[in-house]
């Protein structure tokens, strides 16, 4: 078995973003030279997430509202007692997840046609990072 460990670094110029990682993880599968296996993509934030979906910015839109009607920003979280000011972001990434793992067949990730991986990210404009593990032979 092959591995092959890389961090991907993030500092998002906007509080919420999407970054689509799809290139980079191909480049990833390709320089651990695996054939057939797995790659794990996960945030290592627990205000960021990681998804499989289509990259249309009709949809983005759609989940950005989704997100926000399901965790709002604003005042009215416990954890903002802490001091803090991001308790919906750590909703939202409940919601979306913080990982995915996709296939690897014939040495190029398996995605369907329109899926391709982003980064979400919920309180951003700081340094944060992404974990990317190719797993196969």
């Amino acid at each position: 078995m092959k591995t092959l460990t890389e961090y991907l670094w993030f500092e998002t110029k906007e509080r919420r973003e999407l970054v689509r990682l799809t290139d980079t993880v191909t480049s990833l599968v390709r320089k651990s030279g695996i054939q057939e296996g797995m790659v794990l993509v996960s945030a290592m934030h627990i205000t960021a997430g990681v998804f499989v979906n289509d990259d249309e910015p009709g949809l983005h839109e759609d989940i950005w509202e989704w997100l926000q009607k399901l965790a709002p920003f604003g005042p009215d979280y416990r954890h903002h007692r802490t001091g803090e000011d991001n308790g919906d972001a750590h909703l939202k990434s409940l919601l979306i997840h913080h990982q995915v793992i996709i296939p690897v067949t014939a040495g190029k990730l398996d995605l369907g046609p329109w899926q391709q991986v982003f980064y979400a990210e919920f309180d951003g404009q700081r340094r944060k990072r992404v974990i990317v593990k190719v797993m196969g032979e």
